[in-house]
């Protein structure tokens, strides 16, 4: 028997068993579009906050005061061995760190940070927004903002502020333009530099934020009093090689703990890195995405025993064919072929269907993630959320066509298995 004849013998026998053929295939649709959708929104989601996380800068450690720790409760004890945390009570970090750090081999430049919620007032209406004292000179070193208009920071400067855009465009009913005057505190400052949006709400040191304003760090303490003159709330540091970053840290944290004279059990600040984050949520979206893949995976379980079941079902109804076709001398392989070959097809047409409706499910998910959560815009998680890649579109339709092959492997057997003479009297 050719190959042509078993395709045409496999189209004609699913065309006959329409409704049932098409109830078969649905189970595959089901489970393919539940993967495709949940592996590409994973995928997407993983990019974008590798994208946001990038915009802080590879190269760039936060330094900042305070430790958290987890820590069991004793067998029996008031806490009934139930795992508990503990934040150290942080101690500000001060020019003497600043110091320390600066001698790190590798680190390029450190800047100390001061940083505090004030009260931002123009033309009557007053919003707490985020407010960031800043080194200019070395500010401009390591920030990886871009202007959207205007100019960054000088050592000159006094009473000047560089703003993110969405302060600059949607915080106040007026958008703020260059030259603009606001109070911050019942002070006036006038806005030198808008930054262009970059979709995130992380500090000026790395990334530069879209709802930061960045201020001189001499005019920043004239307004920000909660702090000493030789304290910061942070120190942003720039490592000269991107690779170096985790040899850094672990130096870092050596020199830190002998001139703070604390120990690793009582460490009261904390290093991270933009590596470390995207690391940390790399892990748990690849958990997250693996385990709803696992359960969408169920679907293609149920549609694998359907096909089974179709299949069975098929054998029992042509057996009188499957006779006629043995005695006009189809071979065991053939007869396997041909069945093998029909429930492939079922797999392959569920999956063609599945990875179409997987994409308009992971197309709707992004499109909401914009509209309804408000993530997104330029630059932001929502403005794709889902990555579809021409790996995904080919694993999606194999191994529904390998679903469907195996599926139909045990039917194929017991139709090959059948006697010609016993098949020609079957009623």
């Amino acid at each position: 028997m050719k190959l042509n004849d078993i395709i045409k013998l496999s189209m004609n026998s699913l065309s006959h068993r329409g409704l049932r053929s098409w109830l078969t295939i649905l189970g595959i649709v089901i489970g393919v579009a539940a993967v495709v959708s949940i592996i590409s929104i994973g995928s997407g989601t993983r990019q974008a906050i590798s994208s946001q996380l990038g915009g802080l800068g590879a190269n760039i450690i936060t330094v900042s005061p305070g430790f958290e720790r987890a820590f069991g409760g004793g067998f029996g004890g008031p806490e009934g061995g139930r795992s508990q945390t503990a934040v150290t009570n942080p101690q500000n970090l001060t020019t003497k760190d600043a110091q320390i750090i600066k001698s790190v081999s590798g680190v390029q430049f450190v800047d100390g940070i001061i940083s505090e919620r004030l009260d931002v007032t123009y033309l009557g209406q007053t919003a707490s927004l985020s407010v960031q004292g800043v080194d200019p000179l070395t500010w401009r070193e390591m920030t990886t903002s871009q202007l959207d208009s205007g100019r960054f920071l000088t050592p000159s400067d006094g009473n000047v502020i560089v703003i993110g855009y969405n302060i600059a465009n949607n915080v106040f009913k007026k958008p703020l333009v260059l030259n603009t005057q606001i109070s911050i505190e019942g002070k006036m400052f006038s806005v030198v530099g808008i930054l262009q949006q970059s979709g995130g709400g992380f500090g000026g040191g790395g990334g530069g934020g879209d709802n930061t304003i960045i201020m001189p760090i001499n005019t920043a303490r004239t307004i920000i009093t909660n702090l000493a003159i030789n304290q910061f709330s942070s120190i942003q540091v720039k490592v000269a090689d991107a690779g170096l970053v985790n040899e850094v840290i672990n130096s870092t944290e050596e020199k830190l703990l002998l001139s703070r004279h604390v120990t690793t059990s009582t460490k009261d600040f904390t290093i991270t890195s933009a590596q470390q984050i995207q690391g940390t949520i790399s892990n748990v979206m690849g958990t997250l995405t693996l385990f709803l893949t696992g359960i969408a995976a169920i679907s293609l379980l149920v549609g694998a025993i359907g096909i089974a079941n179709t299949m069975f079902m098929s054998v029992m109804e042509r057996t009188r064919q499957i006779g006629t076709l043995k005695a006009l001398g189809a071979t065991n392989f053939e007869i396997m072929k041909l069945f093998v070959f029909e429930s492939a097809m079922i797999g392959f047409m569920g999956g063609l269907i599945g990875i179409f409706l997987g994409f308009i499910a992971a197309g709707t998910v992004s499109e909401l993630g914009v509209r309804l959560i408000g993530v997104g815009g330029r630059g932001g998680l929502g403005e794709n959320l889902s990555v579809i890649t021409p790996q995904l579109v080919l694993f999606s339709i194999g191994f529904s066509v390998f679903i469907g092959a195996v599926s139909g492997l045990i039917p194929a057997r017991r139709a090959a298995s059948l006697q010609p003479v016993e098949a020609l009297r079957y009623e």
